[in-house]
C-alpha cells in the first residue's frame, strides 16, 4: 500500500498536543477563513468546509496525495519539500487552521461530526508537534518507497502516474523537472545532516548506493522511464510520439542520469564515510524522544516502548506453541528449530518460476471472490491486479505490497509480489500474503474508503498505520472462516506471518530503545523464524529508516481482535460479524482510540 508508509510517519500521532492547543484556543481566525466559517450556518456546515477548505489548500503541496485519491489536476508536479520555506509554510497553514478550528463550537457537534473534529485537530496538532524533529535531514534511504525509488516506479508506469494521452505525458516531464530540484535540495539537506549528526547509518546507504548506480546509462532509452512511451500504441499520434520520444531522451540524458550519477558520487564520497555506526533512533541528537514520538505517530496509543518490547516476546512464545502444534499434525518429530530447517529446505515448500508465484496468487483471488460475502456485506467495487516488482527495485522491495485503485475506477488496484527470490516467497505464504495485501485486507480497506460516499474528504481521505495495518494482519485471521487454511501447511503460513509481525516488535524496539545493532536484530529474526537472510536484512535496514512504522501492524491487529472479542461477549447472539466490518471500515480510517470508542458506542446502543 505503500506510499503512505513515509507519508504516515511524518504526519501522525501528537505527544506535546497541549502546548500547541493551549496557544491557538484563544486566537482569531484567519480572515480568509472567518469568511470560510461564517458563509455556513450550523456548526457542522462550518466544521466540513473548513476541512474541505483545508484540502484543497494543501493539495497542490502534497499531488502524490491528490494523484492515489483520484485527483489528477496535480500531476506535473513534484514539490521542494524539503526547503525551509516551504516546510515554514506547512506550518503557518496548519496553525491558521488549528486557529479556525477551535473557533468552531464543538459541543454542538456530536456523532460523524465530533469523529471529524477530533481527527482533523489530531491530524494538525501531529503534524505541528513533528515540527522539531529534522526529517528533511534524513530524505533518502534504500527502502522501495524512497522518494527515488517511487519516483521510478511513476515513471515507468507501474504506479498511479497515468500515461493514456500526450497530456500525461507531458505531466510526467515537468513532474520530473521538479523531482530533481527535489533530489538537488536532497543533497543540500544530507550535507546539513553531517553536520548536526543527523545521518542514515553505514548499512543503509551501501544498500542505497547500488540504487542509484542503475540509474546512470549511457543510453538513455534504457530507462523504464520509456516504458510508458515505448507501450503507448494508438494513445500517441506519430507526431506526438517523435516530439515526446525526443524530450524523455533529453531528460534522461540531461537531467535525471546526471543527478544520480551526482547523488552517487555524494553518497560513496561525502555521506557514506559520515554515516552513523549505530543503527537506532538512539544514535541521533534528540533520538529517543524522536522514536518515543514515532511510535505514538504509528500505534496512536499512549504506549511504551518496554511495554511493545515485551508484547512482542509474549507473541512470539505464543505463536511457537501454535507452530509445534502443526508440526505434530503433519507428523513432524522434531523440535521446533528442526522443524524450521525443514520449512526452510524442503523443495516442496518452494516455486520453480517468477511465473508460478504470479500464477499461484491469481488463483487464490479467484479462490476468494465467491467467498468474502460470508463476513462482508459490502464488497468495493474495484478490482485489482497481480503484478512482479520492477527488476531494478525488487532487491530492496518486501515480500509483497499493495497501490489502492484510482478513485475514478480508471485503474485497478495493484497487488505487488516479489519474485526476486525463489525462497523469500514460499507457496506455504501464498494464502496470508493474498489476503493480507489484497481480499480482505488492504484491498478491501482502501478501496472501501475511497468509495465511501456522505462523508467529508478529510475522513476518506485520511490515514494511520495502525488502523490499516491492523485491519490487513486482522484480516489474516479471518482466513479459516473464509474456507482457507484447509491445508496444515498453510496455516502454518497464518502462523509465520503474524510471527513476523510479533518479531517487529521485538526488533523495532531493540534497535530504537535497547541499542540493539543490526547484527542483533537480524540474528533474532533468523533464529525465531524460516526466513532467509535476505529477507530478514531487508527487513531490518526498512526498520532502521522507518523507525516505529513495523509496530502499528501488530498492534492494530490485537485492538480490532480485542474489539471483536468485547462486542461478541457484550451482544451474545446479536453479534452479527457483517455489521462490526462494516463499523471498522465504512466510516474512513480512525486512530485506534476513537475506532474503540465507536464499538463501545456500537455495544451500548
Amino acid at each position: 500500500m505503500k506510499k503512505h508508509l513515509i507519508a504516515a510517519a511524518l504526519s501522525a500521532a501528537l505527544l506535546q498536543a497541549c502546548g500547541t492547543t493551549a496557544a491557538t484556543q484563544n486566537s482569531t481566525p484567519d480572515p480568509a477563513l472567518a469568511a470560510v466559517l461564517q458563509a455556513q450556518e450550523s456548526q457542522s456546515a462550518r466544521l466540513v468546509a473548513l476541512t474541505d477548505n483545508y484540502i484543497e489548500e494543501t493539495l497542490p503541496r502534497q499531488p502524490i496525495n491528490a494523484l492515489f485519491n483520484g485527483d489528477n489536476r496535480f500531476n506535473h508536479l513534484w514539490p521542494n519539500s524539503l526547503a525551509a520555506d516551504f516546510i515554514a509554510e506547512g506550518e503557518a497553514i496548519d496553525r491558521k487552521y488549528l486557529v479556525a478550528l477551535h473557533s468552531i463550537d464543538k459541543a454542538k457537534l456530536s456523532g460523524q461530526d465530533l469523529y471529524t473534529y477530533e481527527i482533523f485537530e489530531g491530524n494538525l496538532q501531529r503534524s505541528l508537534a513533528g515540527g522539531q524533529y529534522p526529517f528533511e535531514l534524513l530524505p533518502l534511504n534504500q527502502f522501495i518507497f524512497s522518494p527515488h525509488n517511487f519516483f521510478m516506479q511513476l515513471g515507468s508506469g507501474i504506479s498511479a502516474q497515468p500515461f493514456n494521452n500526450a497530456q500525461d505525458f507531458d505531466n510526467f516531464l515537468a513532474r520530473a523537472e521538479g523531482f530533481v530540484v527535489w533530489m538537488e535540495q536532497a543533497q543540500k539537506n544530507m550535507r546539513q545532516g553531517i553536520r548536526q549528526g543527523v545521518v542514515q547509518p553505514k548499512a543503509v546507504v551501501d544498500s542505497m548506493i547500488p540504487q542509484f548506480e542503475a540509474q546512470i546509462l549511457d543510453d538513455p532509452t534504457k530507462s523504464m522511464l520509456f516504458t510508458p512511451l515505448n507501450q503507448a500504441g494508438d494513445k500517441l499520434s506519430d507526431e506526438d510520439k517523435l516530439r515526446l520520444t525526443r524530450a524523455y531522451t533529453q531528460l534522461v540524458d540531461k537531467r535525471m542520469t546526471p543527478v544520480f550519477r551526482e547523488m552517487t558520487r555524494f553518497l560513496k564520497e561525502e555521506y557514506l564515510p559520515a554515516a552513523r555506526e549505530s543503527d537506532g533512533m538512539a544514535g541521533l541528537p534528540n533520538g529517543v524522544s524522536w522514536y518515543e514520538y514515532m511510535i505514538e505517530v504509528n500505534t496512536t496509543l499512549p504506549v511504551s516502548a518496554e511495554q511493545l518490547h515485551q508484547t512482542g516476546l509474549s507473541e512470539v512464545k505464543r505463536i511457537h506453541g501454535e507452530m509445534m502444534k502443526v508440526a505434530g499434525e503433519v507428523g513432524f518429530d522434531g523440535d521446533l528449530q528442526a522443524f524450521f530447517e525443514f520449512i526452510k529446505n524442503d523443495p516442496q515448500f518452494y516455486f520453480e518460476s517468477a511465473d508460478e508465484i504470479l500464477a499461484a496468487y491469481e488463483a487464490v483471488k479467484a479462490r476468494m471472490e465467491p467467498k468474502v460475502d460470508k463476513l462482508f456485506s459490502v464488497i468495493p467495487k474495484a478490482d485489482y491486479v497481480v503484478r512482479p516488482y520492477p527488476e531494478s527495485q525488487a532487491k530492496s522491495a518486501p515480500g509483497a505490497s499493495y497501490i489502492p485503485a484510482a478513485k475514478d475506477g480508471s485503474r485497478p488496484g495493484v497487488f505487488f509480489a516479489n519474485t526476486y527470490n525463489l525462497k523469500g516467497q514460499p507457496r506455504y505464504g501464498v494464502e496470508t500474503l493474498s489476503i493480507h495485501e489484497a481480499v480482505p485486507g488492504h484491498h478491501f480497506q482502501l478501496s472501501l474508503q475511497n468509495e465511501v460516499e456522505d462523508l467529508p474528504k478529510i475522513r476518506s481521505q485520511n490515514f494511520y498505520t495502525a488502523y490499516a495495518e491492523g485491519w490487513a494482519l486482522y484480516a489474516e485471521s479471518l482466513g479459516k472462516e473464509l474456507g482457507f487454511f484447509t491445508d496444515p501447511y498453510q496455516y502454518f503460513g497464518k502462523l509465520n506471518a503474524e510471527l513476523f509481525r510479533a518479531m517487529r516488535l521485538v526488533v523495532d524496539t531493540g534497535l530504537h530503545y535497547k541499542g540493539w545493532s543490526r547484527e542483533q536484530a537480524i540474528e533474532y529474526m533468523l533464529n525465531n523464524s524460516t526466513m532467509v537472510e535476505s529477507d530478514v536484512t531487508s527487513e531490518i535496514e526498512r526498520y532502521m529508516v522507518m523507525p516505529g512504522q513495523a509496530l502499528a501492524y501488530k498492534t492494530g491487529q490485537l485492538k480490532i481482535q480485542a474489539l471483536r472479542e468485547k462486542a461478541e461477549k457484550a451482544l451474545g447472539e446479536r453479534f452479527d460479524i457483517r455489521t462490526f466490518h462494516n463499523l471498522i471500515l465504512l466510516d474512513g480510517p480512525l486512530p485506534l482510540p476513537l475506532l474503540e470508542k465507536k464499538i463501545d458506542e456500537w455495544i451500548a446502543s
